[in-house]
C-alpha cells in the first residue's frame, strides 16, 4: 500500500508543479471564483459550453498542492463532458473524498484524492476547484466559500 501512497502522492506533485489547463479560456461562457480562507486557496474557473458540452476548461489562482493538483486533475477530466456528465463527477469526487472510496475506480486518475478523506483540513483544499466549476456551470454569481 505504501507504493501506491507514493505514486498517489508523486501524480499530485507534477500536476500542482505543471498544472494543465492552468489558464484564461477564450470565449468563456461562465465564470466562478472560488476561496478556501482556512488554508488561502483561490481559484477562478472559466468554461466554455457550447451545444451542451464543456468545449474548453481552465482556472487560475493560488493555492496548496492539494488545490492545485485537483484543479488540474478536474479540469482534464471535465472537458468534452456534458453538464449531466460533469454534475456526475462532481458527485462522485466530493461522495469520495467526505465519505467512502466505494465507486473511487469509477473516476479513474482521480483515485488520487481518496486519501485526502484521512485529513478532513485537506478535504476542502481538494474540493474548492469542484465547487468552483459547479458553480461555473450553474451560472452562480456569487463566490464560493469553503466556509
Amino acid at each position: 500500500m505504501s507504493e501506491l501512497r507514493e505514486l498517489y502522492q508523486q501524480v499530485i506533485l507534477d500536476h500542482n508543479r505543471k498544472p494543465r489547463n492552468f489558464r484564461r479560456v477564450a470565449q468563456s461562457t461562465q465564470h466562478a471564483e472560488g476561496h478556501n480562507p482556512l488554508c488561502g486557496d483561490h481559484v477562478s474557473v472559466e468554461v466554455r459550453v457550447e451545444d451542451g458540452l464543456i468545449r474548453d476548461i481552465g482556472f487560475q489562482g493560488s493555492g496548496c498542492a492539494i488545490s492545485r493538483a485537483s484543479a488540474s486533475m478536474m479540469t482534464a477530466s471535465l472537458h468534452g463532458k456534458t453538464r449531466a456528465e460533469a454534475e456526475e463527477l462532481f458527485e462522485r469526487f466530493h461522495r469520495m473524498v467526505t465519505q467512502d472510496a466505494g465507486d473511487a475506480e469509477a473516476l479513474g486518475k482521480l483515485m488520487v484524492f481518496a486519501g485526502v478523506r484521512e485529513f478532513p483540513s485537506r478535504i476542502k483544499c481538494a474540493t474548492l476547484p469542484w465547487h468552483t466549476a459547479h458553480a461555473a456551470l450553474a451560472g452562480q454569481a456569487e463566490p464560493v466559500t469553503t466556509e
